[in-house]
């Protein structure tokens, strides 16, 4: 046989796939690894923490946004400092204990 009928026979032949490939469906389909166990217990732990900061942040929006509505819902002390300029810090502080409840050990 020639260098030529050789050459001849090998490129007359129908290539063989090396690795036949059954459509995506080999010996590791569907299997995790560790990896990916690590990736959803990380992804996890993020969605509780997101969770939580959106709880608090919740929590800090006003219940009424309604200004007029808002204002009724104010608690006194709040309207009371809306309405007069700041004063000064002993007055305030003053004006605090005399609205404090006196406790149990305390005499009114």
């Amino acid at each position: 046989m020639s260098a030529t009928d050789a050459v001849t026979y090998v490129l007359a032949q129908t290539p063989v796939p090396v690795t036949p490939d059954p459509g995506g469906q080999g010996e590791d389909f569907g299997k995790s690894s560790p990896v990916g166990l690590v990736l959803l217990v990380v992804f996890a732990i993020a969605v509780v923490f997101l969770i939580r900061s959106m709880t608090k942040h919740l929590k800090k929006v006003p219940v009424v946004f309604d200004e007029q509505k808002a204002a009724a819902a104010a608690p006194a002390r709040v309207k009371r400092a809306e309405a007069e300029p700041a004063e000064e810090p002993e007055a305030e502080a003053e004006a605090e204990r005399s609205e404090a409840k006196p406790g149990k050990g305390e005499a009114s």
